[in-house]
């Protein structure tokens, strides 16, 4: 039986990384105290040093840097196959000639 994937909002994430950072207590300690793994508050505090203004945008959304890096990725493999087929085109092109 699979776990069940827990969700926090950004108001939670906020306020935790708050107490991590304001509190003086260590990363285990606050996450037992919130009953989180520390990984996953670690994580939270290194997301908001990075980027504070468009961080845990929530609902399956992404931040606009990693949609960008997504899109330029699809694109990048979309023009690879575009270039593998040229390529195979004028080997084909080239075997006729002969």
């Amino acid at each position: 039986m699979g776990r069940i994937r827990r969700s926090f909002t950004k108001e939670f994430k906020m306020e935790a990384v708050r107490l991590l950072t304001e509190g003086g207590c260590s990363v285990a300690q606050v996450a037992r105290d919130l009953g989180i793994r520390d990984t996953i508050l670690g994580r939270w505090k290194q997301e908001l040093a990075q980027s504070p203004a468009g961080v845990f945008p929530g609902n399956g959304q992404r931040r606009s840097d990693e949609e960008e890096l997504r899109q330029l990725r699809r694109e990048n493999a979309r023009l690879r196959m575009e270039r593998d087929i040229l390529k195979n085109c004028s080997a084909v092109e080239a075997h006729h000639l002969w």
